[in-house]
């Protein structure tokens, strides 16, 4: 899960929304710990879970980590002020966004991870334009 955030690291744009689903322990918050070190962040990567975010700034992107593990009504979101985070100029990777129920952006990217037996699957699914253009420039470059 590390390795793939890192390289996923390198296509990711300002303004993205990525959401990631799967059940406790997939590896939600290891894929955005490694999404995080390919963007160059160099300290401890938190989970979210109790704090409901943590703000990375790096350079000049802020990155935002959301869990919504904790949400027992979608309207907590809102309550919460986190409208404004999804922006044009920041990346924002949502833990548990199910929780929020319709109050979330589109999601640029949905990750799915299921556990298995013998690891892991992971589905990747573009619902944007730019969602559809990092899945291109990763596919590209993991091809050559």
């Amino acid at each position: 899960m590390l390795d793939l955030g890192n390289r996923m690291a390198r296509f990711l744009q300002p303004g993205l929304t990525i959401f990631l689903q799967g059940n406790l322990g997939a590896g939600k918050t290891t894929l955005a710990r490694g999404i995080l070190h390919g963007l160059g962040y160099q300290h401890v990567v938190k989970s979210p879970t109790y704090n409901l975010v943590e703000i990375y700034k790096i350079s000049r992107l802020y990155l935002y980590h959301f869990d919504f593990y904790r949400f027992n009504d979608p309207l907590e979101w809102e309550e919460a002020g986190f409208r404004e985070y999804f922006n044009p100029a920041s990346i924002c990777i949502v833990e548990w966004p199910e929780k929020a129920e319709d109050l979330l952006p589109i999601a640029d990217l949905q990750i799915t991870i299921k556990i298995h037996d013998k690891g892991r699957s992971i589905e990747i699914r573009a619902s944007t334009e730019p969602g559809i253009q990092c899945l291109q420039q990763w596919n590209t470059q993991e091809m050559s």
